[in-house]
């Protein structure tokens, strides 16, 4: 994983490549919209977001592709069948290209996760 040193978001986004800033923000607006009540931090090198202390969502840009973390286990499984198509670790989903990233099911799990408090992993 890459590691960002940045002291807040705006850094963190300002140091991204050109390539992939774009898309970058456009995740980070979608979860400022959609994660209200949640603060949005720097832990562990990338942007995240707390509920009550607890991180619930973060991404980062990283070597070969742009990380979208999803720390709900039951959000994920509500989720199956659309993740099933996409590139997915334990915990992450994982777009390669920017331009394909699915901002519909990002913002459908970003309103999943606000909806109700969860367990994280």
């Amino acid at each position: 994983m890459v590691r960002s040193g940045a002291q807040n978001v705006d850094e963190y986004l300002a140091e991204a490549p050109e390539a992939r800033r774009e898309a970058l923000t456009a995740v980070r607006a979608l979860c400022r919209e959609e994660l209200t009540g949640f603060r949005e931090v720097m832990a562990y090198g990338m942007p995240s977001y707390e509920r009550e202390g607890k991180g619930e969502i973060a991404f980062a840009d990283q070597k070969q592709y742009i990380s979208f973390y999803l720390m709900r286990t039951d959000v994920r499984d509500a989720f199956t069948d659309r993740l099933a198509s996409h590139d997915m670790g334990k915990g992450c989903l994982r777009f390669r290209d920017p331009r394909t990233i699915d901002f519909t099911l990002v913002r459908d799990l970003l309103r999943a996760t606000a909806a109700t408090p969860g367990t994280t992993c």
